[in-house]
């Protein structure tokens, strides 16, 4: 009898630990983060399930970082799909592009089979999140799945972080009053505290600074009145169908930064905002000196508009006339930049202004980015730039 006291206080302790930490196991160890919402997030020092939401900014930098494995839910029906594209011609057979994919998605194509928690069209789905029972929710406003007003934005995140699991918000470059490619630089560290992994992220946004900050020296002292014109024009389809001839980007915007800042040229488009539809007559006024065609409702190489046949008026653009005329990469779901954006600021700078570049093998450039970024070999990294459809650049050069 003079045991019970005992016995009664062991099964209490039990039980108490119990409810404390399930099937009695030890409390969850956690260090503290501040998110780009000045939320204090308490992460788990062992992360094994991770829903994220985002165009592939997350993923990428889970992929450099070597955490891919861990995502279990996917936020855009972009990330995991196979793009192909046939481009009429009036010359002739019409021009196909095959295999054009997210790189994230060529790295990682167990993303196919995961459950699809956001969609553009119809939202987050928040009971399914629920159901994956994940560690940690990462989200990125801007992205394409969460580019909505700032009222319906923050109830979304009030929701998220009912569910449960710790919430991390980035904010992209878009989302701000002025768009700073910096702001990238700090989702990348602040995903490096977050799976502590922080030397790594560091050697990735010191790179991509690196990589856009070389390109800015080459073009630094072009006079302002030297200044190449540059049209970022995106061949929309669904411009077409509202009487329009293409998409403009305009200023305040990420593209307009780039081309300001890095490449040092200028928009030849002085209104605002990224989805301005403008008719063939409005283009043909702006003769910029360089057309640089963007990823909008799909693909745009130069042959479009060189070749299909209801681009015909374009053709007496004196940029199409000198095969002034390039294309950035294959981007799909193009909401926000992410981790690819100085192959942009490449595309751009040196199709303005080539004679400045002519030491430097594009080929070789971009295999060097791909492998420093994702920590892939040569031909892996040659295989990426085919999935984005930039096989041009390396035509004719010496690999």
């Amino acid at each position: 009898m003079t045991h019970k006291p005992v016995f009664y206080f062991t099964a209490l302790l039990i039980i108490v630990l119990s409810w404390a930490s399930p099937l009695g196991a030890a409390p969850t160890k956690t260090f503290t983060i501040t998110d780009f919402e000045g939320r204090q997030v308490k992460i788990p020092t062992q992360i094994k399930r991770v829903v994220t939401i985002s165009d592939g900014m997350i993923a990428g930098v889970m992929t450099s970082l070597g955490q891919a494995e861990k995502i279990v839910g996917i936020g855009s029906p972009c990330l995991p799909k196979i793009w192909e594209y046939d481009i009429p011609a009036t010359t002739g057979a019409a021009h196909e592009y095959r295999e054009g994919m997210n790189p994230v998605f060529f790295l990682n194509p167990f993303l196919a089979d995961l459950p699809l928690v956001s969609h553009f069209g119809s939202g987050i789905n928040f009971e399914a999140i629920a159901k994956l029972t994940p560690d940690l929710i990462i989200v990125r406003t801007g992205s394409c799945s969460l580019a909505a007003s700032k009222d319906i934005l923050a109830k979304n995140i009030r929701l998220l972080s009912s569910l449960g699991a710790p919430l991390v918000v980035l904010h992209g470059p878009n989302t701000f009053d002025r768009p700073d490619i910096s702001s990238l630089s700090r989702e990348i560290m602040l995903l490096g505290q977050v799976f502590q992994k922080q030397a790594r992220a560091k050697e990735v946004a010191d790179f991509l600074l690196s990589s856009v900050n070389d390109i800015k020296a080459r073009t630094a002292d072009i006079p302002a009145d030297q200044q190449k014109r540059v049209l970022m024009l995106g061949l929309s389809p669904t411009a077409r169908e509202n009487g329009g001839a293409g998409h403009v980007k305009g200023e305040k915007t990420i593209q307009t930064y780039l081309l300001n800042e890095f490449a040092h040229a200028k928009n030849a488009f002085s209104g605002t905002g990224a989805w301005n539809i403008l008719n063939a007559e409005q283009l043909i006024s702006l003769d910029p000196d360089l057309i640089v065609l963007v990823t909008a409702w799909g693909y745009h190489p130069p042959e479009e508009l060189y070749d299909a046949p209801y681009y015909k008026n374009l053709r007496h653009m004196q940029a199409v006339k000198n095969k002034a005329v390039t294309a950035l990469p294959w981007t799909p779901c193009n909401c926000e930049k992410r981790l690819e954006y100085p192959i942009d600021v490449m595309v751009m700078a040196r199709a303005a202004y080539p004679e400045r570049f002519t030491d430097i093998n594009f080929c070789h450039w971009l295999h060097q980015f791909y492998m420093t970024v994702y920590g892939v070999s040569r031909d892996t990294a040659a295989q990426l730039v085919s999935c984005q459809w930039m096989d041009w650049a390396c035509k004719g050069e010496n690999k």
